[in-house]
């Protein structure tokens, strides 16, 4: 059965077939932005709320995990591609699970940590409005949610004239090596939809980050910092 091209369960599919190259355009630090700017970023924003425990969400071949288990974070990773676990179980420092954004969603994945941290993880639609309204009951009180995303003022108009509204778009791996193939599509959000998505599911927005890039001074990414209620 083919699947729908603009869909979550297509993006999955893509990911199981690009494991390989994309843990090596990691590894060999191909891709010139997160050297530059978001690999950074995202681990000061996780250091600012110090936590002692974290979830990496969509953690791929496992370098977030890595890099804050310098800075004496245990870290748990789940993603839903075996290889990429697989990949991160060799590496080591952290505890690697393989999990799907739905089983974490309906209560099946038995963690409690001290923040939860998506890095250019949140690509779908359904699978991701259900996870971040799931994800409070796997943090400890006053818990945190770091979400670090490409910047939607800075990608809006890729490949032309787009306009600046919600909706699916499909993927492309231009400035990657020619091992990938079959890129995933994504959902597509505003800012203001990033912000009300985490209203809705009752998170409280404690701040807002657009890491620049060095040379452009364009932002990379936008960063959302935020806490559980009560």
């Amino acid at each position: 059965m083919s699947l729908d091209p603009l869909s979550d369960a297509k993006i999955v599919d893509s990911w199981r077939k690009n494991a390989d190259p994309w843990t090596s355009a990691i590894r060999e630090n191909q891709i010139e932005s997160r050297t530059l700017v978001t690999n950074a970023a995202i681990v000061d924003a996780v250091l600012s709320r110090s936590p002692h425990t974290m979830l990496d969400i969509g953690c791929g071949e496992g370098w977030l995990v890595r890099a804050l288990a310098k800075h004496g974070i245990r870290g748990v990773g789940i993603d839903v591609v075996p290889e990429l676990v697989a990949q991160a179980t060799r590496a080591g420092d952290g505890d690697f699970r393989v999990a799907s954004y739905e089983d974490v969603a309906a209560g099946r994945l038995d963690v409690s940590v001290d923040i939860a941290v998506a890095n250019f993880s949140l690509i779908g639609k359904e699978s991701v409005d259900n996870l971040v309204a799931a994800l409070h009951r796997l943090l400890a009180p006053r818990g945190s949610l770091v979400i670090q995303t490409p910047h939607p003022l800075t990608i809006s108009h890729d490949g032309g004239e787009l306009p600046y509204v919600d909706g699916w778009r499909p993927g492309s791996w231009a400035g990657f090596s020619e091992a990938f193939r079959d890129p995933a599509p994504w959902y597509f959000r505003t800012l203001e939809s990033w912000v009300s998505l985490l209203i809705r599911s009752k998170w409280r927005l404690r701040e807002v980050r657009e890491p620049l890039h060095p040379v452009s001074k364009r932002p990379s990414s936008v960063i959302f910092i935020a806490e559980t209620a009560g």
